[in-house]
């Protein structure tokens, strides 16, 4: 049967064929919008109005603003809602970004920039060179981020200031991880305590491969001896990001045990900065 007069049959729509049109035509959307080619012919789109009608969805998504998303979605609005634990890594991330790139809310620019450092952690870890590299960061946002990173490790040091007991385990997790993670090497530390397992000290006691032939149970004696300490906390990072215990962890942990019990020095526990949750010794029945 031939077609009614005047009317011409519609063509099928093919999905995939549509999409790729999409893509093209989004840019001829946004040629017009924002009439920076004047040669854009409106009736090359309209030739095709599937095409057409997903292109203007796609570009009008890309444009909307995050003032234009739904309260709830919103990161700033969710943190203060939901608090800051509801968030993801890119959400928190875009708070700390405030805006995005063109064509790009800062939530996605945020997704954008995790995939490509691999990482929040990674990304907060950085150097100058490498973090500046990432689309819609720079010196200024670099330097932001160290001024963050560096109240929230004064802010623990304030919880473990000389003087004050310890009575939570987390708050010690969180201020080792501060002080000990980041570093490209490892570093070996500990915390000093007096008989009520109030600080006395935080000290940075050896750096470089942790072995048996780097740490010195005997300066660690005579360090605790000067400052009076009834108990120690000890503490080392895995560049790697493996918070799982050596061998060689396991050996000196035992070594240093055994020397400072001769001075009536009792070991607490042996952290292990790495990803995630430090490992503890204690908790792992090591100590």
């Amino acid at each position: 049967m031939s077609d009614p007069k005047g009317f011409e049959k519609e063509e099928s729509v093919n999905p995939a064929s549509t999409s790729l049109q999409a893509i093209v035509f989004s840019q001829e959307i946004q040629n017009l919008a924002t009439k920076k080619n004047e040669s854009t012919d409106s009736s090359i789109i309209m030739a095709k109005p599937h095409a057409f009608f997903y292109a203007l969805i796609y570009f009008l998504v890309g444009i909307m603003a995050i003032s234009d998303w739904p309260a709830e979605d919103r990161p700033r609005e969710k943190l203060l809602q939901k608090g800051a634990q509801s968030l993801t890594d890119a959400e928190l991330l875009a708070i700390f970004l405030r805006t995005g790139t063109k064509g790009k809310s800062a939530v996605d620019l945020s997704r954008e920039l995790l995939d490509e450092f691999g990482s929040l952690k990674a990304l907060l870890d950085a150097d100058q060179h490498t973090f500046c590299q990432g689309n819609g960061l720079g010196a200024a946002k670099y330097a932001q981020l160290q001024a963050v990173l560096q109240m929230a490790k004064r802010h623990y040091e304030e919880i473990l200031q000389k003087g004050h007991a310890l009575t939570s385990a987390d708050a010690t997790r969180i201020y080792l991880s501060h002080q000990l993670r980041g570093y490209s090497y490892e570093v070996f530390a500990a915390l000093f305590l007096d008989n009520r397992h109030r600080v006395i000290q935080f000290e940075e006691l050896f750096r470089g491969t942790i072995d048996g032939a780097s740490v010195y149970p005997r300066e660690v004696a005579k360090k605790a001896l000067q400052l009076n300490a009834a108990a120690i906390i000890f503490a080392h990072n895995h560049p790697s990001g493996i918070n799982e215990p050596s061998q060689a962890d396991k050996h000196i942990t035992q070594k240093l045990q055994q020397a400072l019990t001769l001075f009536d020095i009792r070991v607490l526990d042996h952290f292990i900065i790495g990803d995630g949750v430090p490992y503890s010794f204690a908790e792992a029945g090591l100590i």
